[in-house]
Order: structure tokens, then sequence, then C-alpha cells
């Protein structure tokens, strides 16, 4: 059985019946996880075993574990600072801003890979403009070209734990104040004005490498009347002719509001693959994840599997191995100390 093209979720932190039957579904290919899932490493780990068990090959599991606001495990998992904090240094030091970067990247993804996570939806790749407060410190800097550079150390770091990186919101999420989870944003600027801007991070990042990007739930009203997830001039025209990308172009969350001009869930999903996207998420809607997989009918893909395959994780080391290696100790010091006090001098 190939992987299929919905990412589904779970509602507590054991596998119901009921789930194990969502999860051998022929359509699902992934699994999202989230803080109701969480109680401890060990509880997490039995979990994702379980998960894994259930078919081959087995299932993408996925997180959003940026740092910052946006952490699905806390006790247990290493505090990460929110990105914004490698861009402040960045001002005064950017070689500490690019090694600390690619030492919380390193640590966040070698304990998730641990537990049997294969990658977190990260880094944020918007340009913080003072507007967006659903991006706000998510955002590495003003800067596209400092952007670029500290999600490139925080990719390697991500690389070297074995894990792959998505970057988001594909094109810019950081030039509109509403938040897409609770209403449809729209973003009156030109294209040329966005190309010279807020692509410039996706690009330079897909030459770096960039496994998977996920669009925002945004309509760019100067270029194409639907949102950047469902429009076929942003993920198959831009994205993937003119800046080349070949990895996995994830959807958002289909339950968001920013979503619903789609239609209802089935339609959503429609929309999202005929617009170019290889995997749609459906969250926090068991409903609505049912509706998908009884309603939407996907054309059959003969490059999706091997696309989605390369998302998996590599060369994990176990939990207790990762907490004998001097390298994470040594690490996680120093990021932790950064998200106690960005402010504290110190060398890593």
């Amino acid at each position: 059985m190939s992987l299929g093209p919905v990412m589904l979720d779970l509602q507590g932190t054991t596998l119901l019946p009921e789930e194990r039957e969502l999860l051998r579904h022929p359509l699902v290919g992934g699994l999202i996880l989230f803080t109701r899932n969480y109680e401890s490493p060990e509880q997490l780990g039995a979990l994702l075993r379980e998960v894994h068990a259930l078919r081959e090959p087995r299932l993408l599991v996925a997180v959003d574990h940026e740092g910052g606001r946006v952490q699905r495990f806390r006790n247990g998992f290493t505090a990460l600072p929110p990105a914004r904090v490698f861009g402040d240094i960045h001002a005064h030091d950017s070689r500490r801003a690019r090694r600390l970067a690619e030492a919380a990247g390193w640590v966040m993804a070698s304990e998730l890979r641990a537990v049997g996570v294969d990658f977190s939806f990260a880094p944020v790749l918007d340009v913080d403009r003072g507007i967006s407060r659903v991006i706000g410190d998510r955002a590495f800097h003003t800067s596209a070209d400092v952007v670029t550079e500290l999600a490139h150390s925080y990719m390697l770091g991500m690389r070297h734990a074995g894990m792959a990186a998505t970057g988001k919101h594909f094109p810019g999420h950081g030039a509109v104040e509403v938040d897409s989870h609770v209403a449809l944003p729209v973003d009156n600027r030109r294209y040329e004005d966005i190309h010279s801007e807020d692509l410039v991070p996706f690009e330079r990042m897909i030459g770096y490498g960039l496994a998977g990007i996920m669009p925002a739930h945004v309509i760019y009203a100067q270029v194409d009347p639907q949102p950047a997830g469902f429009s076929r001039f942003w993920l198959g025209e831009v994205l993937r002719r003119r800046l080349g990308f070949q990895g996995v172009i994830f959807s958002d969350d289909l339950s968001m509001e920013g979503a619903a001009c789609a239609g209802d869930y089935a339609a959503r999903a429609a929309a999202a693959v005929d617009a170019g996207c290889d995997m749609v998420l459906v969250c926090n809607n068991r409903a609505g994840a049912e509706a998908v997989l009884d309603g939407f009918k996907p054309r059959h893909d003969p490059v999706l599997h091997t696309r989605l395959a390369r998302m998996h994780g590599r060369h994990a080391v176990s939990w207790e191995s990762l907490h004998h290696d001097p390298h994470w100790h040594q690490a996680v010091a120093a990021v932790e100390r950064l998200a106690e006090d960005p402010t504290m001098e110190f060398d890593f």
C-alpha cells in the first residue's frame, strides 16, 4: 500500500479502534500530532510505535514544533525559543546567530526523531512586517536576506538530525493582519513586490534543498482570486515552474476559516490537490476528515509516493541514547539559556 494524500489527527494520547481503521484507509498517508496527544516522551514513543506498525510503508508523522508560541510538546522536551530571537542576535553577531539557529534546529529535530516523529512543519520563512499577529516572532526577521540566512542554518541542523524541512507559509503571510485560522486574509500587493521580497527566502531555500513547502490560506488579490493553497498559478506556475520546486507541497489545515471559501471538506481537498498540493491536512474536525475520505476522489499520481517517501525521518537514535550524547547536552544548554533569557551573552 502506498502513502495516500491525506494527513489526519488523533483525539488523545492513545490510539482508538476507530482511529486504527482511519489510519489504514488507502487515502491516508500521514498523521499530525498536537499537544492533546502528548503526556511524556515515553508515552509518545509507544503511541508512534503502534502507529508505525499499522501499515507498510509506514505513515508520515508530523507536528508543528517551531519553538516559542508553537511547540506542541513541552514537559520532557527542550524549550525552544521563537525564531525572532535568532534574528535579534543576528543584528550584532551574525555568526553566533547562525550557530545557535543550527543548534536549535538540531535539538528540535533530534528529540522528535528519538520518539518517532518524521518531521516538524518548520522553519517559518515569512518576512515579518510588524503587521501579522499570527506570524510575529515566529518569523526570523524583517529582512528577507536574514530570514534566508537563519532558516538555512536551522535547516542544516534539522538535516544533521535526519529530518527534512518544510518552509511556510508560501508565498508569504507576513503582510496581512488577519489570522487565516479565523478569517480569509487578503494581501493587495503586486506580484512584483511579493517576488522581490517575500519569495526570496522560498526561492533560495529551494536551491538549498528544501524538501517541503506549505502555502498560505491568503488571497493575493492582484495576482489570483484564489488563496495560494488553492491556486494553480501560485503552486503550479510559480512554485513548480518558475522556482523549480520538486518537493512536497502540503496544504495548510483545511479546517481553518481561510479554507472555507473552497466549499465543503471534500471540495476543499479536491481544490487543493487540483491546484498542486501533494498532501492535504484535515485537523481538529473528525467529521470533516471522514467526509474527505468518503467523498474525495484524487487522481492517480505516480510521483506522489516518491515525493512523500522523502519526508520519512532518517537515522534516529533512542531517547536514552540521545540523552547520553555530549553534543546534545551542549546544544540543549545553549538553546535553553537562549529561551530563558535571549539577552544573555554566552557562546556555543
